[in-house]
């Protein structure tokens, strides 16, 4: 059995056709400046507990392609965890702009972006 893995926070995964017009819904809703970031192709905004990922088609695939991302205070800890667990490692720890992350195919289908130190 699994030791308990600490997830620090999920964060909710939402595309939009229009990052532009999307992030000041998102920022009065959370109370929270949005974050501007983009990786492989995507435009995306982190606002308290969303992810907004604008972009073509082909691109944002790879990104809506994850339910959810979860951080993790030890990300080589909780990948190894999950592993001994049954967990399928879709995309290694690698670093990215904002950290480190991996994803990972849990057991019974979902797939999830940890990310962490």
């Amino acid at each position: 059995m699994m030791s308990a893995m600490a997830i620090d926070s999920v964060v909710v995964r939402q595309r939009v056709e229009d990052l532009d017009a999307a992030v000041p819904f998102y920022e009065e809703l959370t109370g929270s400046t949005a974050s501007r970031f983009g990786f492989a192709g995507v435009d995306l905004a982190s606002v308290g507990p969303f992810l907004l990922f604008a972009g073509p088609d082909e691109a944002v695939r790879r990104v809506a392609g994850v339910a959810a991302t979860l951080a993790v205070a030890d990300l080589d800890a909780a990948v190894e965890g999950a592993e001994a667990e049954g967990a399928e490692v879709v995309m290694p720890v690698q670093p990215t702009p904002n950290g480190r992350r991996a994803v990972l195919r849990h057991p019974h289908g979902g797939v999830y972006e940890y990310v962490g130190p």
